[in-house]
């Protein structure tokens, strides 16, 4: 008929064109269902050790339980507060462990950019046995805690090697007859240093790396203008690495709110509560407390010391971007 006409056929060569898109949608489903099924285990894992964990504790940190009651009862912010201030038996132990932490905040992080620092630049800049010295220096950081815990117990015993090698080399006014730890004076002092030793070769290996990124050219710029090599190291160097000296204190930080298992192993908090911080105190009352059912006190302690370290990775982080 005139003025109309006949639509052609598919042909079998046009017929799959108007499928692919269709099958390139089940091809990306299918990929992506394959990646799931592989991330679900982890994520299983996560959500029950990670996540039921912590919102469990959040639970706890409200009420007071003994660990074998059925029941708990529910007390409110009660445990925050007595551990705060309004319990004179609670708040005391809390707050003297609180200045401990924050000696030992203060302590690790300006140890490890102060030895961290230099050692990195002498390790970028030799030659010799790089490999290795690097290996050496890193050591502290992958041997077994408990097992250098131990061994730090026995050198600085009252019958230690360091009382030996002090006494050996004429320093005998400095020996501790008591031990280095069992002196009130010097036991903080003592383990702020050992965290430090295991903190510092993460410190070497960040400034290591950052070190090694910096573009030479600056570097060489700067000495082409007569810069001696302090000049370079403290104008030059040292602003470049201020975002990895951040996040040296940022872990060194950490370190000190939630690491205590030196503090553990090695003095127990004493003597005397001279040692005893705040991670600590949380997990002795989570343990070995005699006093009223105290899990909820330990799970208050614990948020608050979340709170804490979130509230200062924010502090540094707003620090770092104010200078950058």
């Amino acid at each position: 008929m005139a003025g109309l006409t006949v639509a052609e056929p598919v042909t079998g060569r046009d017929a799959p064109r108007a499928s692919r898109p269709v099958r390139r949608r089940r091809h990306s489903l299918r990929a992506s269902l394959t990646g799931y099924a592989f991330i679900l285990p982890a994520a299983v894992l996560f959500a029950v050790m990670g996540v039921y964990t912590v919102g469990y504790g959040l639970l706890l940190s409200f009420a007071r339980w003994n660990g074998f009651t059925k029941n708990w009862l529910w007390v409110g912010f009660d445990n925050y507060l007595d551990i705060l201030y309004r319990d004179d038996a609670l708040a005391p132990l809390v707050q003297d462990a609180a200045v401990n932490t924050a000696l030992v905040m203060v302590g690790v992080p300006v140890l490890s950019v102060l030895v961290g620092l230099p050692v990195a630049l002498a390790l970028n800049r030799i030659r010799f046995l790089r490999a290795t010295m690097r290996t050496v220096f890193f050591l502290p950081f992958v041997t077994t805690g408990i097992a250098v815990f131990y061994a730090w117990t026995y050198v600085l015993a009252p019958g230690g090697s360091l009382n030996a090698v002090l006494g050996a080399f004429g320093l005998g006014s400095l020996q501790q007859p008591q031990g280095f730890l069992g002196n009130p004076a010097t036991a903080l002092p003592t383990l702020i240093a050992v965290t430090a030793w295991s903190a510092i070769p993460v410190a070497i290996l960040l400034y290591l790396a950052a070190l090694q990124s910096l573009d030479p050219a600056i570097l060489d710029a700067a000495r082409v203008d007569g810069a001696s090599n302090w000049r370079v190291t403290t104008s030059v160097v040292w602003p470049l690495l201020r975002p990895t000296t951040a996040a040296v204190v940022l872990l060194g930080l950490r370190d000190a709110l939630q690491g205590f298992q030196a503090f553990l192993i090695m003095t127990g908090g004493g003597p005397g509560g001279t040692t005893n911080v705040l991670g600590l105190q949380a997990y002795k009352w989570a343990f070995f407390s005699d006093l009223r059912p105290t899990l909820g006190l330990a799970s208050a302690l614990g948020w608050v010391l979340f709170v804490a370290a979130v509230l200062l990775a924010a502090v540094n982080l707003r620090m770092l971007r104010s200078r950058t």
